[in-house]
């Protein structure tokens, strides 16, 4: 059965918002699921985009027929200002039939705005998340994730994960083989789960300000599976525990121990997305026990390790016996 999906376009919207995800479903056609794409916009006529070719081929709202998915695209004019009543109005309309509706980027302020957000987790771009969350303080904003789901409504990141964004869509309807195989194909990485950090926790922590922190930071990031218990930490950089606490606390907002298991987090993830089993990446990245990660994967993401490599990993069947271990 073919499925409807209309992409809602508007002058200023970023290309890559619509041409990521509809390669996407194309791609999915390939592979004997077909999706029909509708190109929507408030008009019905062509729009620009922010890259200056324009987008043909588009149909008013009215003329779409009944849809599946709603996918709003984003441009940056929509964190900058209110969307305008034509395109509140063309998403309305569409989002009233469909079983699922979609944004991509800023494409989230048109469905809050709307109030199909309201008491929803929702994420957008990192840089407009803390306007999403000022303008619409009744949506629960998670400006750190890849995208999210909450009941018919998924919300995404920026830009590119339009892609990872498309991929969970085709996952929900066809199954993780699938979109594996689609990812496969158009070289994208399968795919950054939606819980997933836009940014490791070694790029999204604040440069230090004393070269004593960076020195820590760089050590631990460098080899998060050496010793990096407060006390050894304290000796490597000849201060008292109590004064890198200090440090931790005033210039990163957290204590070293809990950003020292992000980051053995961040690299335990990488590792099972290598083909590593959970044992080796418990291992590795310093987490220790799989026990161990098991608990932290369960604070942090929501998930257990297996789970997480079974869904994500796309090439533990070719990893070397030593990067396999045991389960």
């Amino acid at each position: 059965m073919t499925h409807r999906v209309a992409f809602v376009v508007f002058d200023g919207v970023t290309m890559l918002d619509v041409s990521g995800p509809s390669e996407v479903l194309r791609q999915a056609g390939r592979l004997g699921h077909p999706y029909e794409l509708v190109l929507v916009s408030p008009s019905g006529e062509q729009v620009a985009t922010s890259a200056g070719p324009g987008l043909t081929g588009a149909t008013a709202a009215a003329g779409a027929g009944p849809v599946d998915t709603v996918v709003v695209a984003g441009g940056d004019r929509l964190a900058e200002q209110a969307p305008e009543d034509g395109l509140l109005e063309a998403v309305r309309t569409l989002a009233a039939q469909a079983a699922r509706v979609a944004s991509v980027c800023t494409g989230a302020f048109v469905l809050a705005e709307l109030g199909l957000l309201d008491g929803r987790r929702a994420t957008t771009h990192w840089r407009h998340a803390g306007m999403l969350a000022r303008r619409y303080p009744r949506v629960r904003v998670e400006p750190d994730a890849i995208h999210i789901r909450d009941g018919r409504y998924v919300t995404s990141a920026g830009i590119s994960a339009g892609v990872d964004l498309a991929l969970a869509l085709v996952e929900d309807d066809h199954g993780a083989d699938v979109a594996r195989d689609i990812a496969r194909e158009m070289v994208v990485f399968m795919q950054r789960p939606g819980g997933q950090s836009q940014f490791s926790t070694a790029i999204a922590t604040p440069p230090a300000r004393s070269d004593l922190l960076r020195s820590v930071i760089a050590s631990v990031v460098a080899d998060p599976a050496a010793d990096h218990s407060l006390p050894a930490m304290a000796v490597s950089a000849a201060v008292s525990t109590r004064h890198l606490t200090r440090l931790f606390g005033a210039e990163l907002g957290t204590t070293p121990a809990r950003w020292v298991e992000r980051v053995r987090l961040d690299r335990a993830q990488q590792l099972l997305l290598d083909g590593h089993s959970v044992t080796s990446a418990a291992h590795h990245s310093g987490l220790g026990t799989d026990e161990s990660l098991r608990r932290a994967f369960a604070r942090h993401l929501g998930t257990t390790p297996t789970h997480y490599r079974q869904r994500f990993a796309t090439t533990h069947q070719q990893a070397p016996p030593a990067a396999r271990g045991s389960e």
